[in-house]
Formats: C-alpha cells, structure tokens, sequence
C-alpha cells in the first residue's frame, strides 16, 4: 500500500497542476488568435440582428448556463459604457418555464420550445456547450433554425451534434472543459465589447 503523501508533496502537486492549468490556458489562447475572423463574425450578427429589430437568445447547461446568462446580462445591462439596454436574453433563467417544460416535455426541449414561443426570424441563438452534444441545445439549435434564425454556436474542439447545425461554430481547440469554459467566456467578452463599442 502506497503511503499518503505529506503536506510537501500535496504541495508540490498542486503547484505542478497550477503551472499545467496556466500553460494550456495560455496554448488555447494563442491559437484562439487564429479564430478572429470567426469573433468577429459572431459579433456582426449580432449587431445586424440588432439593429434589425431582433434579440439575442443565450443557452447552455451548468458553467454554459451561467455564460449564457453572464453574456445576456453584458448586453442587458452595460460591458463597459453607458448606453442603452441591448436586447439579450438568457433562456436558462426562468425557472417555472424551465421545470413546466421539462415536466410536460422532457428536458431536451427546455430551450427549444422557449425558441419556438419567443424567437423570432432575424434573432440570433447562441449555444453554448463545451462537448456540443448537449441534447437540450442541440434541439434549440434545431428549432431556431426551421424558424430563421440566426444560430452560433461555442463548443469544444470536436465541435459535436451542434456543429452543422450553426451559421457559425466557434471551437475552443482543447477537450479540458474549464479550459473550454475560460475561453467562451473570453470570447464572449471580446464580443459584448464589439458589440457595445459599435451600437452606443
């Protein structure tokens, strides 16, 4: 039997991890540098389907529900400047719908059948999932898209179920799902910015 380690070598444990968890961050960084283009292009979609009078609609499960309702509440509310409210919307936020839904429906249907009651053609619909298989986005996905709207998508690196079903599938090159989440949530970051800085 192996003897438990000491405080030293936990320590030392912990901090090889840290210096791991740091060195992926910063590869998925640069090559997240490569994806410009791809921000870029989800940022004017949203800004078009703005202007056009349309919303954006967020989902995602678990750390994807709270990007989704982190990046909803950048546009609600402000990124960095004072201006007006943008229209943004988290579908994970309310719980009657949520448990309804789930209870009549099942749970793949959480967010699609919110779509299909509130989305309109010339919103937009980003998904959020660090597998892109997540059933329940993957039929929100669905549903936006037999009713015209617009469909982003933010995933990992294989890109899942939820890949063809995007206008535009932005891959985070790791399979590590907090590595995934931290960059979602960057890109996310970077296009409320855009965002804000082009309709304020």
């Amino acid at each position: 039997m192996t003897p438990p380690q000491t405080i030293s070598e936990r320590l030392l444990d912990s901090e090889a991890r840290i210096r791991t968890a740091i060195r992926d961050a910063v590869a998925n960084l640069s090559v997240l540098e490569n994806q410009v283009p791809s921000i870029q292009s989800i940022a004017e979609h949203l800004i078009a389907a703005i202007r056009g009078g349309g919303k954006v609609m967020f989902c995602g499960n678990g750390g994807s529900a709270a990007d989704a309702q982190h990046l909803a509440a950048e546009l609600e509310g402000r990124f960095l400047l004072d201006r007006a409210p943008l229209p943004a919307m988290a579908l994970t936020v309310n719980t009657s719908s949520l448990t309804a839904i789930a209870n009549d429906f099942g749970y793949d249907e959480v967010f699609a059948r919110q779509v299909r009651g509130i989305g309109r053609r010339g919103d937009v619909l980003v998904g959020i999932s660090t597998s892109g298989n997540s059933a329940n986005v993957v039929a929100a996905l669905e549903a936006a898209r037999e009713g015209g709207i617009v469909t982003i998508g933010l995933v990992g690196a294989g890109g899942g179920r939820m890949e063809p079903l995007c206008d535009l599938c932005l891959k985070v090159p790791s399979a590590a799902t907090p590595r995934i989440q931290e960059m979602h949530i960057l890109v996310g970051h970077i296009v409320c910015d855009i965002v804000e800085r082009t309709l304020a």
